[in-house]
């Protein structure tokens, strides 16, 4: 087998990447709450988001279902979602300690664009672990 054959029986049995882009859903559904807590009417539009999330993941996304089973069988990717929890029960809890409690629109929405990004990051983060892992195996 040559090294071209080697490299492309390698890369054809790990799935695709998810796109970054697809973590934005995941962003924006993480900061629903405080994007709820600056506008309660935003709910009905967070509830459309979420079905249109899961209409992409299978429709768009389906090829790509053997990536996701992997990753919510790995360890890393429960870790990010018991950290996310963490972070935003965290904030709330230090901020309303120091007396700080978020009770501004501005600050929910920085808040909300913080958890945004924080889940985008690690989403990819772990996606990236998970590819990394999978191409391991296949060696």
């Amino acid at each position: 087998m040559t090294t071209a054959t080697a490299a492309t029986t390698t890369t054809a049995a790990v799935p695709a990447a998810l796109p970054v882009w697809f973590f934005g859903f995941e962003g924006v559904l993480a900061s629903s709450f405080d994007i709820c807590k600056a506008y309660p009417q935003a709910g009905w539009l967070l509830g459309a988001l979420a079905i249109v999330n899961l209409t992409v993941s299978l429709t768009v996304m389906r090829t790509r279902v053997k990536l996701a089973k992997a990753m919510w069988r790995g360890k890393g990717t429960r870790k990010v979602a018991v950290a996310l929890v963490a972070l935003r029960l965290g904030v709330h809890l230090v901020l309303n300690a120091a007396g700080l409690a978020i009770a501004s629109v501005t600050g929910h929405l920085l808040l909300a664009a913080v958890m945004g990004v924080v889940t985008v990051w690690l989403l990819w983060f772990s996606q990236r672990t998970a590819l990394r892992t999978l191409a391991a195996r296949q060696r």
